[in-house]
């Protein structure tokens, strides 16, 4: 299925300085490469023409190896058992990656690898070298110089060391819901993720105190992220007295960030979901160089966004079916209103004046 004609190139490698986000994680380099896909689906790619294993492609069929797309499995008891460890196996890997690629300057290439590795937390310590290029869009090549600039002897190394420390209590192929099904048990994983995620809830609470005190408050999404940008803006509107939307491209964006500057704003918030549109990655650099301090919603602390935002916030999105689906970058938005309106003295009373207007109104059926 095609999307709407994107570029598939991503922005460019440029980095900048490390930001802040939620997790424990922090972005590594500057955004990834550029790599097929459609937007808000799923990232394609496939192995250069003429690459040449090295070596691992034996050792992996040896050992046995667990394909990327596993049933999850059902059944009365056993099924909500399974259901709860592989979330648990899967935020705990999460967390694992993003402490191991913490600390190396990695290529864009390799920037693609440990943000497909973080996305497909459950099976990576499962993925043969040749399965996760096609995952990430790259030569297999690609991840074994990955793998090296890790501090590994190669990819089987690499492996190795994650089932090492991953769980060993996988659940069995006792069956497997379909495709639909499928694709919701990921996003309540996601949710798992973003829950366990929050357990600081220091980051979140800051954008709040930051997004409360920016008068007026612009906020960022283009594309697939729009839909994100527009329902925070639209529940933002309720609280906060000044709140601009930001949900159109072209040379007009950077006229509304500056009319934004003028008017008082301090902070910029930005919603970015794959595919990342340059254009957002332009903005936020524009915003920053104006003086805003950016917060950004993201789905990755891989995202290409990452080392142009000041505090970062990442939510996984869904990708399992022909459009990512993005439950928890919507439910982190609606957690930050939260932390805003815990930063507003006046949040409560706004309300309060709202539903009473409402009401004489007769604005809703109830």
């Amino acid at each position: 299925m095609s999307g709407d004609g994107d570029n598939g190139n991503d922005a460019g490698g440029t980095a900048g300085d490390e930001p802040r986000d939620i997790g424990g994680g922090h972005g590594i380099g500057g955004p990834h490469d550029g790599g097929g896909g459609h937007d808000g689906g799923v990232t394609g790619g496939g192995v250069t023409d003429g690459d040449v294993a090295d070596g691992d492609v034996a050792d992996e069929e040896a050992q046995g190896r667990v394909g990327a797309a596993r049933g999850v499995q059902t059944g009365p008891e056993a099924a909500a058992a399974a259901e709860t460890g592989t979330a648990a196996a899967e935020t705990g890997t999460a967390a694992r990656l993003q402490k191991l690629f913490e600390g190396h300057r990695l290529t864009p290439t390799q920037r693609r690898i440990a943000h497909c590795m973080v996305r497909r937390a459950a099976d990576a310590p499962f993925l043969s070298s040749v399965e996760l290029a096609e995952l990430a869009g790259v030569s297999q090549p690609s991840v074994t110089r990955f793998a090296v600039a890790l501090g590994f002897d190669g990819y089987p190394a690499l492996r190795r060391h994650l089932r090492e420390v991953a769980p060993t209590d996988k659940p069995g192929d006792t069956g497997s819901y379909n495709e639909y099904q499928q694709a919701v048990q990921a996003e309540i994983d996601n949710l798992r993720r973003l829950a366990a995620a929050l357990a600081d809830p220091s980051p979140v609470s800051e954008a709040g105190r930051l997004l409360a005190a920016s008068r007026p408050l612009p906020v960022l999404g283009l594309r697939a992220a729009t839909a994100q940008a527009a329902g925070f803006s639209y529940f933002a509107r309720k609280v906060h007295p000044d709140v601009r939307l930001l949900d159109e491209g072209g040379t007009m964006l950077a006229d509304r960030i500056d009319a934004a500057v003028r008017a008082g704003a301090s902070a910029l918030l930005c919603f970015a979901l794959p595919r990342h549109p340059r254009e957002v990655v332009d903005a936020l650099d524009y915003a920053r160089t104006a003086g805003l301090t950016v917060v950004t919603v993201a789905d990755s602390a891989f995202a290409p966004v990452a080392h142009h935002t000041d505090l970062l916030l990442p939510a996984p999105v869904g990708t399992g079916l022909a459009f990512d689906t993005a439950c928890a970058p919507m439910l982190l938005g609606r957690v930050l209103l939260e932390a805003m309106c815990d930063a507003l003295p006046d949040a409560q009373a706004r309300l309060e004046e709202f539903d009473a207007g409402a009401a004489a109104r007769g604005l809703f059926v109830e």
